[in-house]
């Protein structure tokens, strides 16, 4: 069922491409998102369960990692949302960002100083902490001061400036980091530590739940050694270590791996793409010290772009985890993945889907894979 334009929820910006599905009911967005899971992991289509959901009171006020672009015309001030071809569509009360994130952009329009000051060029906002890229090598930071007094008061505990004169397709950069206001990092509502590039799920209660039930397939506990492929901040991997598992991780954010340390103090966690640490993977893996005839499973949560090549071959072939959980935001490529480990000797025994993104076209899949 269509909903008309006149009935999107208020701050909607009609001519907005960011939420495909937001003129559909929740059941029938949810229909549509089965219908393609089922087509695009059509082998596998008699094993994926129900679309798991939030309530429908959840699906709005949710997004609380957000990039937005900044323009500014002397007509219109600073302007704040997504770019279609050459246009920016404002979306200022985005009825899908939390409060939090539309607090934060109405304060920088007041407070921000003109775009012939500030080459301001995205907004990027993680949890609460708060980057203003600017396309420009330095920036006289008095300038921002009336920005940094008012933060904290909307719920941002670290507002960053950061001068990337390349911005763009590459958002940030190594060099050219300066905190303004407040601390370098915070805690998200389950009390894990990330800084202001973290990768964050827009639905934590969802994501417990898919990790709950990760974990119960994985079955972590003494005598178990996990690999946590493409880990982020650590939280998969406090799971296991807390479960009594000896666990390594692999992450190729710097500022994920540091967080990652802290967040899961039990676990070995190693630098680079998984191709790259493939080697130390293997010596791992053959030495772990998980007592005799121990246990050894791997969850994995790759980009869109799935596994490396190299790694489904290591994983499948080479190391042979007795069971692998592998969450995945891309069924088209999860399809390719779950095809090699087929080929290699594993059953796919479920495949789950959750909504983590409601009113958009996207959905993410767990599939739970046993050695034969």
């Amino acid at each position: 069922m269509m909903v008309p334009a006149s009935a999107l929820p208020a701050g909607c910006e009609p001519i907005c491409h960011g939420c495909r599905h937001r003129r559909l009911t929740a059941a029938d967005s949810i229909a549509q998102k089965r219908a393609y899971l089922e087509r695009a992991l059509g082998p596998w289509s008699g094993r994926i369960a129900p679309v798991d959901a939030p309530a429908v009171s959840e699906r709005l006020g949710y997004r609380d990692r957000v990039t937005l672009t900044a323009r500014w015309s002397g007509e219109q001030g600073w302007r704040f949302g997504l770019m279609r071809r050459d246009e920016l569509i404002a979306i200022h009360d985005c009825p899908v960002h939390t409060s939090r994130v539309r607090a934060l952009v109405h304060m920088l329009v007041e407070c921000l100083p003109t775009g012939d000051e500030l080459p301001l060029a995205y907004l990027h906002v993680a949890g609460a902490q708060a980057t203003l890229i600017v396309k420009a090598h330095r920036v006289d930071h008095e300038l921002l001061m009336p920005v940094a007094s008012v933060v904290t008061g909307i719920g941002i505990d670290g507002l960053w400036l950061h001068c990337h004169p390349a911005a763009g397709r590459r958002l940030f950069a190594r060099s050219g980091w300066q905190l303004l206001q407040g601390r370098a990092e915070s805690r998200d509502s389950r009390g894990f530590l990330h800084g202001p590039t973290a990768f964050m799920q827009a639905m934590p209660g969802l994501h417990a739940r898919a990790m709950h039930d990760a974990a119960t397939h994985v079955a972590p506990g003494p005598g178990v050694a996990v690999l946590d492929l493409y880990c982020g901040l650590g939280a998969t991997l406090r799971t296991w270590t807390e479960a009594g598992s000896v666990a390594l991780g692999v992450e190729l954010s710097g500022e994920a791996v540091s967080f990652a340390a802290k967040n899961a103090p039990l676990a070995k966690v190693l630098r680079g793409t998984c191709a790259q640490r493939l080697p130390q993977v293997r010596e791992w893996w053959s030495s772990a010290d998980v007592g005799g005839g121990g246990e050894r499973v791997a969850y994995v949560n790759p980009p869109r772009s799935g596994l490396e090549g190299e790694v489904v071959v290591a994983l499948a072939e080479e190391l042979r985890p007795d069971r692998v959980a592998y969450l995945s935001c891309s069924a088209g490529t999860l399809a390719r993945d779950l095809a090699a480990f087929e080929a290699a000797g594993y059953d796919v025994a479920e495949i789950r889907p959750y909504d983590f993104f409601p009113n958009t076209h996207h959905v993410e899949t767990l599939a739970l894979l046993v050695l034969r």
